[in-house]
């Protein structure tokens, strides 16, 4: 594993990074190691005159090179709304109609269709409304693009991740950032919008956020994949399935049976999705599917693992975890990480200190080349103030600024590049191969 400069990174990146934003912005720290500082609220009440393009975004629940699904908030409809897909220079149409289902205590729907059985690599338009089905007047039309996922990773292509979102202006200065990069997905680690469990008004507009400014600047939707987060869960930890109030009415599709999964795309890229203790404990089950599920994996190109909680946390103190204070990664060190190292996983991506952050490839702990990198630290819209390498040896990099990473995928080769909301370039790590390989 070997870092990299800006200038190799400039240099190899055929789109090379987004011209800078407005910098210039307000931070603040938390005091409390425990509890994160209040989020925004988003205050009124829950908006019932939604329209599909308000909060329409999306995801997938399978395999991202030949399938998509179109998902929004609104209102219930008497007839199921149309949808229609066709490849951007083809004219055979897929058509389909969005189940309807509870987004939680509110009068309002989840709204989605999933298409299957697409081309890979494949710019596809999209229409809701009235065009979609020929029979069905009085609809009102929305055309949109999205592309669905390479069959290999022979071909260059970026994705970007980050955590801890919330509604504010920031979160919605890194949405920007994040587009100008024209992303093929972009994965969210929990914390969306802090909407705790109980402000449907909050869920929404952090979908309204997303729909309105993640769009690449080909007018191209980006699609999201998610984590759960404590933000997402009344009570934050040690909850039930149905306390992610407003999280699971969106994410079910994915997330059918657990709270936690696996995304594989085609052959070539495996995204393991983890649930640190908001809803299953991270012992017992969950670990016990985590090994079964890496070892099946290990000989994947890319095997990137996606939790909320960090391990190796920036801005709290590991140690208090002999306190019993809740996350601060004890149990990930205890359960999961021996199988990160055991079987190769390329990356963790975690978050929830609300820093820049990353680690030095790390085995037991401690630095190792042939280690595990975290990087994280979930600062897409909340920021503290991080703890320094010094008191936290295991630190390669940290930062004090909102921001996400853009992920690079060249072949076998990653590239991770931390990009604050400004467009500063915060840091670059470059990783070759497989790590299972180089292991004794």
């Amino acid at each position: 594993m070997t870092p990299f400069s800006r200038r190799t990174f400039l240099r190899s990146s055929a789109g090379g990074l987004a011209s800078a934003l407005v910098a210039g912005h307000n931070s603040h720290s938390a005091e409390n190691v425990d509890i994160a500082p209040p989020p925004r609220r988003v205050g009124g009440p829950v908006p019932t005159n939604l329209v599909p393009q308000d909060t329409l975004f999306l995801t997938w629940q399978r395999d991202p090179t030949t399938t998509i699904t179109v998902q929004w908030v609104g209102p219930e409809t008497q007839e199921p709304t149309p949808l229609r897909i066709v490849p951007r220079d083809g004219d055979q149409w897929k058509t389909g109609t969005a189940e309807q289902k509870p987004f939680g205590p509110t009068d309002l729907k989840v709204h989605r269709c999933e298409f299957t059985g697409l081309l890979p690599g494949t710019e596809y338009v999209l229409q809701v409304g009235k065009n979609a089905l020929a029979y069905q007047i009085g609809w009102r039309t929305e055309s949109y693009r999205f592309r669905t996922m390479p069959a290999k990773a022979t071909n260059t292509f970026q994705w970007v991740s980050g955590g801890d979102c919330g509604t504010g202006p920031h979160a919605i200065g890194t949405n920007v950032i994040a587009a100008k990069q024209e992303p093929y997905f972009a994965l969210i680690g929990g914390d969306l919008g802090y909407d705790n469990g109980t402000s449907a008004k909050t869920a929404i507009q952090f979908l309204q956020n997303y729909a309105k400014h993640m769009v690449d600047p080909k007018g191209r939707l980006i699609p999201m994949v998610t984590c759960l987060g404590n933000h997402e869960v009344r009570g934050g930890y040690k909850g039930k399935r149905s306390d992610a109030t407003y999280y699971f009415p969106l994410f079910d599709g994915l997330y059918k049976d657990t709270t936690y999964g696996t995304l594989d795309f085609g052959d070539y890229l495996s995204l393991v999705l983890l649930d640190s203790g908001h809803v299953s404990p991270i012992g017992g089950e969950q670990t016990d599917w985590l090994e079964s599920t890496l070892a099946e994996r290990e000989g994947r190109p890319h095997l990137i693992v996606a939790n909320h909680v960090p391990a190796y946390p920036s801005f709290r103190d590991p140690a208090t975890a002999k306190t019993g204070a809740l996350g601060t990664g004890e149990a990930n060190r205890i359960h999961w990480c021996p199988l990160f190292e055991k079987y190769g996983v390329d990356a963790v991506l975690e978050h929830h200190d609300h820093t820049f952050k990353r680690t030095h490839p790390l085995k037991d702990g401690l630095k190792d080349k042939y280690g595990v990198p975290y990087l994280g630290d979930g600062s897409w819209g909340q920021l503290r103030k991080p703890g320094t390498p010094e008191k936290r040896p295991y630190l390669a990099s940290v930062g004090h600024a909102y921001h996400m990473t853009v992920h690079r995928l060249e072949g076998e080769q990653r590239y991770h590049v931390a990009l604050e909301e400004s467009g500063r370039v915060a840091d670059v790590y470059g990783t070759f191969g497989k790590r299972s390989a180089k292991r004794g």
